[in-house]
């Protein structure tokens, strides 16, 4: 089971920029889409974007298209979130996480799994 460690969280004032990392155990992580979700205080865990195996396909959230950038280094087993122009309502825990091979498609936190510890991203307005 691959395991994903989350991080580069951090307190922001609005409008700022963040980058998240999401490391991976295992080199097959490239055969896998990758998803991006959040929870704030006393809310559902939501879908914020989401990246193919080779990279070259991405998708987002209305709140957040234009805004955030989602990429990955194979190479590095590592997935990254570009966080710009951030917003109070950003404020949530960040976790990454694999989707299931039998989910083609599916952007539903249940369609994904090996989900990682978290990272807070604080933003001040």
């Amino acid at each position: 089971q691959v395991q994903l460690v989350e991080s580069g969280g951090g307190l922001v004032q609005a409008g700022g920029s963040l980058r998240l990392s999401c490391a991976a155990s295992e080199r097959t992580f490239s055969d896998y889409t990758m998803g991006w979700f959040r929870q704030a205080p006393g809310k559902e865990r939501e879908f914020v974007g989401a990246i193919s195996g080779t990279g070259r396909s991405t998708k987002y959230v209305d709140a957040v298209k234009g805004r955030f950038t989602i990429s990955r280094d194979n190479a590095k087993n590592t997935l990254y979130l570009q966080m710009n122009s951030l917003k109070p309502e950003d404020t949530a825990v960040y976790y990454c996480a694999v989707r299931r091979r039998g989910a083609p498609g599916s952007y539903l936190v249940a369609d994904f799994t090996s989900w990682g510890q978290g990272t807070q991203v604080t933003v001040s307005s």
